[in-house]
Order: C-alpha cells, then structure tokens, then sequence
C-alpha cells in the first residue's frame, strides 16, 4: 500500500507538470472506485487552472483556480503517471486528467481502493481530513506531543504510531523500521515508554519517512512513482520483511510476528 513517502513521491513527480496547467479534460473510464467517482465531476473541472499539487497525510490535493479541490488516494495499489494524452491506456488505468501541455495524469489501480473527490470549500473541513492528527514533519508533532499522546494507553507502540488519530502517514513499513532505529520493541505497551524513548522515537519516524522520500518510496510489489520507477527505500530496510535474515547491526536473526493482522518484524538483540 502507498504511504505517506510513496504519495509525498507521487506529488512531487506530478507538480511541476500540473501546476498553472489548465485542465482540458477529466476522461472518467471507470467510476467505481472505493466511493464512486461523480459522473458530474468531467464537467465541473474542465477548463480549470491547476493551482497547487498538496498533499494531507496520504490524500493527493489539487488546488483549481475556481476555489475547488481534487482530492485523490492512491488506495491499496494505484498509481499515478504523468504520459503524453495519446498513450495507449492498459488494464486497470481508471481516469486520464488531461492538461493543455498536451499531457495527461493518468490513475492505474488494479484494486480499485482508491478515491476521487470534488471539494468545493477547505479540504481541511472535509470529513476524510477534518479529524487528521499532526503530520510526522510538522512542528506539533515533537517530543512532547508524543508523551502526552502515550500516557496512560496500553496500545502497543507500534500500532499506537500507526493511528491517523496520533500521527499520520506512518504506516506498517516505517513503523517497522522507526522503531527499530529507535531500539524499541514494537510489543511494548505506549504508556511504558520514558521521555528518552518518546523523543528517540519521534527522530526516528522523521529520520525514516525523510529517508523513504528522498529515494523514491519503498516498492514491495505494485508501487511505482509519477514517472513509472519503482522506489529504491526497500534497498536501506533494516527489519521490513527479513524474517530470519541477520540484522544488519547485531546479526541475530530478525523476528516476524502477526500484530493488529499486519506483519511485525523487529531485532530481539537492538530492540528492547
């Protein structure tokens, strides 16, 4: 599944193709996504200048000159691709945004998990946005944003930083690997963490999903980013999917475990 690093990837790649481009046409191939897409919506954006490509925890923003948004997620296995318009489309390739250079962002997701949505006030407002915790690059999100957030919970660290509710965009994957960096075990209940901890831990999410972006994201099986590479981050893993294999500090073998139905993997010798 795309995470923050893989979409932060994605908005960077598409920006400079789409911002102060005008939209000539929103071609809808196939409107059933994870909410249907508004059959309406080809009528209400073209013509429309692209202002700004943003983004919100793992939701792609597209800002229009008329006062209104697209809002786009990846779901579990899209893709977005910037081609020229006339490029032949392949299976599972849903909508072709169209712009006047001549190219097209075109959206691919063979799971059809993911989300197109018109937004005509403050996307914040949006009911998808509105309950957002901070972003892990965000001021807010600090040391002792964390601490507060870990008093008194009994949730496992791992799935605690992985709630939208505390943090967003830190999905399995880089929950995995911050907390290795962090030398914490990911079974550890929140509240058991001391201060040291809490700020090692905040780092190291920064330190991972800095590191995930600036090479593209991490490719396990279908990700691929706006200009069609995959991501090289799965290269620099230190636990994510090495059940048994030597740790790449300590070289004991890396543990998997089965936690909230998603795979664990952690260091029994670096993580306490």
């Amino acid at each position: 599944m795309p995470e923050l690093p893989e979409v932060e990837t994605t908005r960077r790649g598409v920006e400079p193709h789409v911002v102060g481009r005008r939209i000539v046409e929103l071609a809808l191939h196939e409107p059933r996504l994870r909410w249907p897409v508004d059959r309406a919506l080809p009528g209400r954006v073209a013509g429309a200048r692209v202002t700004r490509a943003g983004r919100r925890a793992k939701y792609l923003l597209f800002e229009l000159d008329s006062g209104a948004t697209l809002m786009l997620h990846l779901g579990m296995s899209g893709s977005l691709r910037v081609l020229p318009a006339d490029t032949p489309r392949r299976l599972h390739d849903h909508l072709d945004l169209v712009l006047d250079s001549g190219q097209a962002l075109r959206f691919n997701d063979p799971r059809r998990f993911g989300s197109l949505h018109f937004l005509d006030g403050d996307p914040a407002a949006h009911p998808l946005l509105a309950k957002l915790a901070p972003e892990p690059f965000d001021p807010a999100f600090d040391a002792d944003y964390l601490w507060r957030a870990t008093r008194g919970r009994r949730v496992a660290i791992k799935q605690l930083v992985m709630n939208s509710h505390v943090v967003v965009g830190v999905g399995n994957i880089y929950a995995s690997e911050a907390l290795f960096r962090a030398r914490i075990r990911p079974r550890r209940q929140a509240r058991g963490l001391k201060r040291d901890e809490v700020a090692r831990l905040v780092e190291s999410i920064r330190e991972v999903l800095a590191m995930a972006v600036e090479v593209g994201g991490t490719t396990l099986r279908d990700y691929v980013g706006a200009d069609g590479n995959p991501g090289y981050f799965r290269q620099k893993l230190y636990v994510y999917e090495r059940p048994g294999e030597p740790c790449r500090v300590c070289a004991q073998p890396v543990r998997h475990f089965v936690q909230g139905q998603r795979s664990t993997y952690w260091c029994a010798g670096c993580q306490r």
